[in-house]
């Protein structure tokens, strides 16, 4: 008998969604600090963040 298993898992989800939220908040504080240094540490903070979110739904989604 065939037993169907789970394909993700809810924390691999959960993580993307918590790191894009960060992501979004770091595009917004570069979008806010606009021609200052603060807008380097946004984009900076975005780029990273949402890397981070892929590599999450990559490492958990089997």
């Amino acid at each position: 008998m065939a037993t169907q298993t789970e394909s993700s898992t809810d924390m691999g989800v959960g993580l993307a969604l918590v790191l894009g939220a960060v992501a979004v908040i770091g595009a917004g504080l570069m979008f806010v600090g606009a021609p200052d240094l603060t807008a380097a540490w946004g984009f900076g903070a975005a780029v990273l963040f949402s890397c981070l979110a892929v590599v999450a739904i990559h490492l958990y989604w089997d």
